[in-house]
C-alpha cells in the first residue's frame, strides 16, 4: 500500500481531516482559556450590607407555571439588611397556563410581590421576546436598581447582595452574570455544556468589561442588574424592542453610550435550568442562536463547523479506520493504524481539556462517549436556526410565532 496512491488516498485524506480537527481543537481551547483565565467571579459579600437601596426584581413570565413559584420564593429569601426594600414584579405576558393564578397567589402571600398583567403588543410596533413584558413592568416598578431574571433562574440567598456590592465596587451601570447551568435530562447534558463552552470561547469576558473595548459586548439574560438611571438613559427594553437576543443588544447599548459594563461568573449563586426536554431545547436554541450571531450566516455556520471538527471528526476517524482495518485485515490495512491512533489521541486530548473546563464553569461531565452526538446536535441546531430565522418557518417560542410577514431578510 502506498501513501498517496489509489489505495492510500483515504488514509491521506483522513489524516488531513484529523490534522484540521487538531488545529480547530487547539484554537478553540486557546480561545476558551483566554476568555476564562481572568474572568471575575461573583462572590458572597465579605461583610453584611449596612443598608439597601430600593431594588426591583422583574420576572417576565410566559407560560411559566413550572418555574414561577420556586423562582419568586428564592428571590424573597434573599439575605438583605432591609428586605422591604426588595420588590418583585411578575410580568405575566398573556400566559395560557396557570402562570397568572400562581402569580396572584404569590401576591396574596407577600406584599413585596406585584403582578403586572401585560397587555397585547401594539399592532403598529415590533416587539419580540420578553422585551414588551419587561417594558410594561418597568413602567410601574420603582427602585434605584433593576434586576431582570428569568423564571427558570434560582438565586441563592447571597446573590442579590453580592451583585450590589460588585456593581458598586466596579461602578457598573450593568452587571450581568453567567449562571451555573443545571441539566436534568440527556438532551441537556449533551447540548448545554457544549453551547456554553462555545459562548465562553466566542468572546473575551475581560474585554466585555473593558470600557476601552466598545466593540466587545455580551450579557446573559438570566441575570441583568442595572442601575436604573443607566437603564433609562439607554432607552431600556424599548430601545431593543425588535431584538430577540435583548441581553446582548442591551449590553451593546450600555457600551455605545460610554457606560460601564461588568460581566462576571455567577457560578454557585445564580443557577438556571433553561430547558427540560429535547423539544424545548431545540425550540429555544434554534430560536436565538442565529440571532445571537447577529444574523450572520457565516458566523452561525462557523459554530456548526467547530462542533463537527472538535467533537465529531475524532470519533469518525476511529470509526472509519476501525472499519477499514476489519475489512482488509491488519496486514493489508496496517496504514490505517496511523489515523486510528491519531483519532484516539485527539479524543483523549479533548477529553482531558473538556473535563478541566467543565470544572471552571461548574458544568456536568456526563456521557462523554456520546460527544459525537453532542457535536451533531449543536451543528443541526445552528443550521436549523439559520433556516428558521431567515425564513420564519417554525420560528416560535412555546407556540408563539416570532416571524413578521413583512420583515425583510438581511444578507449574510
Amino acid at each position: 500500500m502506498t501513501w498517496i496512491g489509489s489505495d492510500g488516498l483515504p488514509i491521506f485524506l483522513g489524516m488531513g481531516l484529523l490534522c484540521l480537527s487538531a488545529y480547530v481543537i487547539a484554537r478553540f481551547h486557546q480561545s476558551f482559556q483566554s476568555s476564562i483565565s481572568n474572568a471575575p467571579r461573583l462572590e458572597p459579600a465579605a461583610t453584611p450590607l449596612a443598608s439597601l437601596p430600593a431594588i426591583a426584581v422583574v420576572i417576565p413570565a410566559y407560560n411559566e407555571e413550572i418555574n414561577l413559584r420556586d423562582c419568586v420564593e428564592a428571590v424573597l429569601k434573599s439575605e438583605l439588611p432591609d428586605p422591604q426594600q426588595l420588590q418583585v414584579w411578575i410580568a405575566d405576558d398573556e400566559s395560557t397556563d396557570g402562570t397568572r393564578a400562581i402569580a396572584q397567589a404569590l401576591v396574596a402571600e407577600d406584599p413585596r410581590v406585584h403582578l403586572v398583567a401585560v397587555p397585547p403588543r401594539p399592532a403598529t410596533e415590533v416587539w419580540r421576546g420578553k422585551n414588551w413584558a419587561c417594558d410594561r413592568a418597568v413602567a410601574q416598578a420603582q427602585g434605584e436598581y433593576l434586576l431582570f431574571i428569568d423564571a427558570d433562574v434560582r438565586l441563592e440567598r447571597e446573590a442579590i447582595a453580592a451583585a450590589l456590592v460588585a456593581a458598586r465596587a466596579s461602578n457598573a451601570d450593568l452587571l450581568s452574570c453567567l449562571p451555573e447551568i443545571v441539566c436534568g435530562c440527556l438532551a441537556e447534558w449533551l447540548v448545554q455544556p457544549t453551547i456554553v463552552r462555545m459562548l465562553t470561547a466566542g468572546f473575551n469576558i475581560a474585554a466585555v468589561s473593558d470600557p476601552a473595548r466598545p466593540d466587545v459586548a455580551f450579557a446573559a439574560g438570566p441575570f441583568m442588574f442595572f442601575r436604573r438611571a443607566a437603564y433609562d438613559r439607554i432607552g431600556g427594553h424599548r430601545a431593543v424592542a425588535d431584538n430577540l437576543v435583548e441581553d446582548v443588544a442591551l449590553a451593546r447599548q450600555i457600551k455605545s453610550f460610554g457606560l460601564n459594563m461588568r460581566l462576571m461568573l455567577g457560578l454557585g449563586l445564580v443557577k438556571v435550568r433553561m430547558y427540560r426536554n429535547l423539544g424545548a431545547l431545540w425550540e429555544g436554541w434554534t430560536k436565538n442562536l442565529h440571532m445571537g450571531a447577529q444574523r450572520k450566516v457565516s458566523s452561525t455556520l462557523l459554530i456548526a463547523l467547530i462542533a463537527i471538527f472538535v467533537l465529531v471528526v475524532p470519533w469518525l476517524g476511529i470509526l472509519l479506520s476501525g472499519i477499514a482495518l476489519f475489512a482488509v485485515g491488519l496486514r493489508e490495512g496496517a496504514g490505517f493504524l496511523l489515523p486510528l491512533a491519531s483519532a484516539a489521541a485527539l479524543l483523549l486530548w479533548e477529553s482531558v481539556l473538556w473535563r478541566r473546563e467543565a470544572v471552571l464553569l461548574a458544568l456536568p461531565v456526563r456521557y462523554w462517549g456520546l460527544s459525537w452526538l453532542s457535536g451533531l446536535l449543536v451543528a443541526a441546531i445552528a443550521i436549523a436556526s439559520i433556516i428558521k430565522t431567515e425564513t420564519g418557518w417554525g420560528w416560535t417560542w412555546r407556540g408563539r410565532s416570532l416571524a413578521l410577514p413583512h420583515e425583510t431578510t438581511p444578507s449574510a
